[in-house]
């Protein structure tokens, strides 16, 4: 199929590098010239495992870049995935994905075919119907369900697997209003990857489907919170958390998957999402109380890692190395990354923070521009009088003698992934 993508982030360039690869002609629009370069030349525009392979093998001639939208005229199918942001209120912020869905309009005006347009960017339920659709039948002059479909096909991807993710899915939600065409579309765009993977179609409503993506982040993100919860009074009674959620994970009703408790959640969908939906339930006058527990325990999980620096250095004019500023492994976003908070918490205390990341230095310094970054956990850790852990990077499991170049080895560690050892004074968050 002739498929179009609106927006090249990390969703954006994943999707549309995954469908090159399914067979599809895929064209992407974005406003960031760089970006379009960048994939037309096979480079990947963001770090993500796979995804460089994909785009040196599609990328200018199965996948092609513009900033042109005129480009999606002949596409049958056009994929929006724009940012969300969020509002100070934790609402959504919808203004990108509207003028996505109004500079596109004109491409569905005077189209003999039937387009679809499927609304991937996350937005509470009613958003599609109530302002994207309108947003389209106001600049394409067209009526949507007669000249052209509009669908929401809500993502699943983890950054750090988000190409696995595409290509092994758990399920594919298809949301549309009662659109046989629409859904039809969905169908044969993703009837590749169906015939080879065969995961469960969901085929709902597009409100249905909007709220599906918050339901599913908003309970793996109080999955989160209440391990950190158990964790924390599991700390505070002398019980290693790990043990118990081995243990609790054996039960097939609660699984072992996000039990690993630690410093908490970040990046740009948990934090976002949920404070979305509670943003949204509060709009209708319900007030959402375990979703704000769940956000408000992962809020005060760096204050708890700080709290153990404390214990054991003062480490006001002390060098501190922190290692990890990517919100979780495997990608160099550092959006909502707990290390943020950890960071901005020892400068308080007046610690000189020395900082190391595999991949996500250049992205930190928006936010830190003065702070130091060391190019090795070994030279972060170099007179070192205290170092924590807020990002479990594989390599930081392999230091061990990097340590003893420490002035004193204190290592609080919020991922559980250094080894405690004779020498070393250690502290686990939760353990």
């Amino acid at each position: 199929m002739n498929v179009g993508i609106v927006g090249s982030g990390y969703v954006g360039t994943t999707v549309a590098a995954c469908l090159a690869h399914l067979g599809h002609d895929v064209t992407n629009v974005d406003v960031d010239r760089s970006v379009v370069e960048a994939v037309e030349d096979g480079r990947a525009p963001v770090d993500e495992p796979r995804l460089d392979e994909l785009l040196a093998e599609y990328g200018g001639n199965r996948l092609r870049a513009t900033t042109d939208y005129d480009a999606l005229s002949d596409a049958e199918l056009i994929f929006v995935a724009l940012p969300t942001p969020s509002n100070e209120d934790g609402s959504v912020d919808t203004s990108v994905v509207e003028a996505g869905a109004e500079s596109l309009g004109p491409v569905l005006a005077e189209r003999g075919d039937y387009p679809t347009v499927v609304v991937k960017s996350t937005v509470v339920p009613g958003t599609t119907a109530d302002l994207i659709r309108p947003a389209l039948e106001r600049t394409s002059g067209a009526v949507a369900g007669e000249d052209f479909g509009v669908a929401v096909n809500p993502e699943f991807l983890r950054e750090g697997s988000a190409v696995d993710d595409f290509l092994s899915p758990d399920k594919l939600v298809f949301g549309t209003d009662d659109d046989d065409r629409a859904e039809d579309a969905l169908c044969g765009v993703f009837a590749p990857l169906v015939d080879a993977e065969d995961p469960p179609v969901v085929s709902t409503g597009t409100r249905e489907a909007e709220m599906i993506k918050y339901a599913n982040n908003a309970f793996l993100a109080t999955k989160v919170s209440l391990i950190n919860e158990l964790g924390n009074i599991c700390k505070e009674h002398g019980v290693d958390a790990y043990e118990v959620a081995e243990a609790i994970g054996l039960d097939d009703r609660i699984s072992e998957r996000f039990l690993r408790s630690g410093l908490g959640f970040g990046g740009s969908c948990f934090p976002k999402d949920v404070a979305a939906i509670i943003a949204a339930a509060r709009a209708k006058g319900y007030d959402p109380e375990l979703l704000q527990a769940a956000m408000d325990v992962n809020d005060k999980q760096p204050r708890r890692l700080l709290s153990l620096v404390d214990r054991h250095v003062d480490v006001a004019g002390e060098r501190v190395a922190v290692l990890g500023l990517a919100f979780k492994p495997h990608t160099d976003d550092v959006r909502n990354s707990r290390a943020i908070d950890v960071i901005r918490g020892l400068r308080e205390r007046g610690a000189e923070v020395v900082a190391y990341d595999p991949v996500a230095s250049e992205n930190m310094r928006d936010y830190f521009p003065d702070l130091t970054y060391a190019d090795s956990a070994a030279a972060a850790l170099d007179g070192a009088a205290a170092a924590v852990v807020a990002t479990d990077w594989p390599e930081f499991a392999d230091l061990d003698s990097e340590f003893d170049a420490m002035a004193t080895p204190v290592v609080v560690d919020g991922r559980r992934v250094v080894t405690r050892r004779e020498g070393l004074v250690y502290e686990g968050l939760t353990w």
